[in-house]
This record gives C-alpha cells, sequence and structure tokens, in this order.
C-alpha cells in the first residue's frame, strides 16, 4: 500500500503514518518541519518519502506528487491533514493575518495535497482521498471563528469533490475528528469530552478509510454532539455558548 499524508511531523498526521508504516505501508509523508522527517525515515528505511514543504506552496506539493508517483507508483491513499488552529477575534486587525493562514492551510492547502495526484487515481480507477476536517466545522464557535469556518468549508469542499468523483473509482472520505490529544489542544481552556490520543485516533480514522466510508465523525459520541448542535435554534445557541470559555488568541498551533 502506498499512502500520503500532509502534516506528517506532528500530532494526528504523525500517529497516521506511524500506523501505516507498522503495516509496511510505502508512506510519503509531507510537512514543514523536514528534521522530523528524517526522524521518522530513519526509523522505518525505505519506507519513508520525505518532503519538506509548506502546503501552501502549490508548486512544491506538485513536485513532491511528481516525484512520488515516479518512484513509488500511484498512491491508494492520500490524505490532506495539514492544520493550523489559534484563538481569532474579528475586531482585532493584528488577527487578521491569523485567519488568512488558517483559511490557506486548512482549506486550500487540502485542495493544493490533492490536486497533483487526482489525475493518476482517475487513470488507475482506484485510490482514496481523505480530509481531514472537524466537528468544530458543524457550528461557529466563539473565538474560534477562523479555525470553524475552515473546518466548514473544507467539509463541503469535500462533499463538492466526493461528487465529482462519483463513478471515477476515486472514493472521498470526510474525517470529523473529536478531541484529540495533541499540541494544537493542550492551551483549550475548556472541557474536552471524549478526547481520544493521537494513536488511537489514527486507527479508528484508519478503518473508517478501509470502509471508505463518505462521512464519519469520530469518536461516535462527538457525532451525537454535533448532530445536537446542528439542530439547535439560534437563540438557543447563542444564549448557550456566549460565554463559554474560549482559545486563546496567539500564535498558530
Amino acid at each position: 500500500m502506498k499512502v500520503v499524508i500532509s502534516g506528517a511531523s506532528g500530532g494526528l498526521g504523525l500517529a497516521l503514518a506511524r500506523y501505516y508504516l507498522e503495516g509496511g505501508a510505502i508512506v510519503a509523508a509531507l510537512a514543514r518541519r523536514g528534521e522530523l522527517l528524517q526522524d521518522l525515515a530513519a526509523e522505518f528505511p525505505e519506507q519513508v518519502f520525505c518532503y519538506a514543504l509548506d502546503v501552501r506552496d502549490a508548486p512544491a506539493v506538485q513536485n513532491a506528487a511528481k516525484d512520488f508517483i515516479a518512484r513509488a507508483g500511484c498512491p491508494d491513499i492520500v490524505i490532506a491533514n495539514a492544520g493550523v488552529s489559534a484563538g481569532t477575534l474579528s475586531e482585532y486587525a493584528e488577527d487578521l493575518a491569523a485567519f488568512q493562514q488558517i483559511i490557506d492551510i486548512n482549506v486550500l492547502g487540502m485542495v493544493k495535497t490533492f490536486q497533483p495526484f487526482i489525475a493518476a487515481m482517475r487513470d488507475a480507477k482506484q485510490g482514496v482521498l481523505v480530509g481531514i476536517a472537524s466537528v468544530a466545522g458543524f457550528r461557529g464557535l466563539p473565538g474560534a471563528s477562523a479555525y470553524s469556518s475552515s473546518k466548514s468549508a473544507a467539509i463541503s469542499y469535500l462533499e463538492s469533490l466526493r461528487v465529482e468523483l462519483h463513478g471515477s473509482g476515486v472514493k472521498v472520505v470526510t474525517i470529523c475528528p473529536g478531541y484529540i490529544r495533541t499540541p494544537m489542544t493542550a492551551l483549550n481552556p475548556y472541557p474536552m469530552p471524549f478526547m481520544l490520543e493521537a494513536d488511537e485516533m489514527a486507527k479508528r480514522i484508519a478503518r473508517a478509510i478501509e470502509r471508505q466510508t463518505a462521512f464519519a465523525v469520530i469518536p461516535w459520541q462527538m457525532g451525537l454532539v454535533g448532530w445536537a448542535l446542528k439542530r439547535l435554534p439560534n437563540w438557543l445557541y447563542d444564549r448557550l455558548f456566549a460565554n463559554v470559555p474560549r482559545k486563546p488568541r496567539g500564535l498558530l498551533h
């Protein structure tokens, strides 16, 4: 099996890479932190293709895809996992840069990760494109407007892509994780129910990919939470969430 994973140097991306590598897969690991990719390659010699790049850089991702396909062949799975988060508030001009980066990485980075592989997968009439969205995309969370909107956009984008590729043999899987114990959630000042370790989340995501589930919320309990949140009337949602603790504004992570 050949798997491409963006954001593979830490958190969920690293856990996914390890899961597939331990199963004997060939993995193209994409991330900005090249030194961490080299550590992974040293641990799994001859299984890892390292590409130190930023998913916002379309030519860099295209060159990586071309190199990987030439050397290893068409991938079976492409996982667009790279993502960032930060507390943001629209009233502060200094938060505009964070808004831009979050949208560029979480949404356009997903598009740029998939784009150079689609033609080869169409030709092969097989393969799975996997987008890591989030339960945070179900409703607009106060203090996390950039992150929530980016994940909502990712969910809609993945649905459009799924329909576009219907009948081609290429499947599209949307994954909406709940809380994962990673540096991204470490600073959250609010309860995080049903939190999973990154390794456990990776296993459950891999099972959903294997089943080619079109849309999966993991864990299932967060699916119930998301279902309920989406059905709350606006007046009640506003009242319940107006004063909840919010992610601190600051550096992206």
